[in-house]
């Protein structure tokens, strides 16, 4: 972590001091003075470097006791050692993972490397990023790339890193990226599994569901979670039936012209029907299904189209990029959007449909604080 033990001070931050009789709100808003501050007293180095070096040579500041004996346990490794150090250690193994910083004004200082957390943290507080990215861990040290190129050896490759699935942000689902620590994949391995968790072709439609049968992945993912939620919360919330424009948008899913015709004209005699405006969307989809898993539709391509549809509008896109190169970057846990000034917060798994993305902490909310607690540390010292 950055060091806690350091006493708050008052902050002076756009040349107006916070601390001046009572707490008072910091503005909203993104800056390298809030930045400052932020790296200075919150950002958690000690934490944020022991999850990357993943118990290679790095122990955090335990007593001579527990370190003694330390069991690390981590997705893909367990590892045990003493004092640092055990059988599988590389002492090399953070200090080959790349960091990028972003400074302000769009300067990009990539290749980056540490050996250490304090290394880290000094850096860090020195060029104050906008943003900062993770990157693979390399052959050799990312900072020394040169000196091994100009030897002639090609030896300078990216030979680990997470894999990462980036779900594109639509009009239906916020931008999640989900982390999982499978580090010793090979980019071909790596495009297949994406390939696996992708669905079906992109096409013009978006998704193409092929084959005599839904792989057993899909069938599960349509019956046991996309189906309900279209029909359930999806159709009425987004209104996905309420408009000319948006039928048509739906419409123009349907590969056979002529079905997609005479749905029109059917779902356009449901709109002067004297159906409700809360059921004209539900109205609308049975119609639809109606029409497309009729008997004389059947055999004309249509057979998994309201499935498509399905899919289409609920099913996570995946940036196949992000998923099979290792060498592409990761914005870091605890960096600062900024635009909106929010923190990059890891969120629990088991607990991920609770996940607010708009309730995580401010920057400007986080110094707020600190002001709270300065004022009442000089509060209670003054007594």
């Amino acid at each position: 972590m950055g060091r806690e033990d350091e006493a708050v001070d008052a902050m002076e931050i756009d040349g107006q001091r916070q601390l001046v009789g009572a707490p008072t709100a910091v503005p909203e808003g993104f800056s390298a003075d809030y930045l400052r501050v932020y790296y200075g007293k919150l950002f958690p180095y000690g934490d944020f470097f022991k999850w990357l070096s993943y118990g290679n040579g790095w122990l955090p500041p335990l007593s001579s006791s527990v370190q003694e004996l330390v069991l690390l346990l981590f997705t893909d490794r367990i590892l045990l050692f003493s004092d640092g150090k055990h059988p599988g250690c590389d002492q090399s193994y953070v200090g080959r993972r790349e960091f990028s910083f972003t400074l302000e004004n769009d300067i990009y200082l990539r290749f980056q490397s540490f050996d250490s957390a304090a290394e880290l943290e000094s850096s860090i507080k020195e060029k104050c990023p906008f943003k900062i990215d993770i990157g693979p861990v390399y052959s050799v040290d990312p900072s020394k790339r040169h000196a091994y190129a100009q030897s002639g050896n090609n030896v300078f490759v990216p030979v680990e890193r997470e894999l990462i699935f980036d779900i594109v942000r639509n009009s239906h689902f916020y931008p999640l990226i989900p982390l999982i620590c499978v580090h010793m994949l090979t980019n071909e391995q790596r495009a297949a599994i994406a390939d696996y968790f992708r669905g079906g072709e992109n096409t013009a439609k978006k998704i193409s569901l092929t084959g005599p049968v839904l792989h057993p992945f899909l069938a599960r993912s349509y019956t046991d979670v996309l189906k309900s939620f279209f029909e359930d919360k999806l159709l009425l919330s987004q209104q996905l039936f309420a408009s000319e424009d948006r039928c048509q948008k739906i419409l123009d899913l349907i590969p056979d012209e002529n079905v997609a015709s005479e749905l029109h004209d059917k779902l356009q005699g449901n709109r002067r029907s004297s159906i409700s405006k809360e059921d004209v969307n539900a109205a609308r989809w049975e119609q639809l299904k109606t029409t497309l898993q009729s008997g004389k539709n059947k055999g004309q391509g249509l057979r998994r189209c309201v499935e498509e549809i399905v899919f289409s509008y609920t099913y996570p896109r995946l940036d196949m990029e992000v998923s099979k190169h290792m060498n592409h970057l990761l914005k870091a846990p605890f960096c600062i959007h900024p635009k909106t000034g929010h923190v990059c917060v890891p969120i629990d798994p088991n607990n991920c449909d609770d996940f607010d993305p708009k309730a995580v902490p401010t920057l400007s909310k986080l110094l707020g604080e600190l002001n709270a607690a300065g004022f009442q540390a000089d509060s209670e010292n003054s007594k």
